[in-house]
């Protein structure tokens, strides 16, 4: 392995540890109640939705389908990841067996 390699690796890693290190430190100063508390609650599921949504808009009637299903597993089961799985294993079947 040569210099570089190993210089560009630790670079690396000390970004790495010191941007988690960092979210901890800004962890403890959040706050855990309150209207910005509840505000920064509902962040990951805004950044999925808006994540998700322009794929699904424009990705044709297996994406919709699977759209579907994903939201009737979250419906039956309230669980993020079984809902994921769901999505992803209706895209999957649909493209691979149905041709959409």
């Amino acid at each position: 392995m040569s210099l570089d390699s190993l210089l560009a690796i630790l670079g690396m890693a000390i970004v790495t540890f010191a941007i988690r290190a960092g979210g901890l430190l800004i962890a403890e100063r959040l706050p855990s109640t309150g209207f910005m508390a509840l505000w920064m609650r509902h962040i990951p599921g805004a950044v999925l939705a808006a994540l998700i949504a322009p794929e699904v808009l424009k990705g044709g009637p297996a994406a919709w389908l699977a759209a579907l299903a994903a939201t009737l597993v979250y419906l039956a089961t309230r669980n993020v990841f079984a809902t994921i799985v769901g999505g992803v294993l209706a895209i999957f079947l649909l493209r691979r067996f149905a041709g959409l």
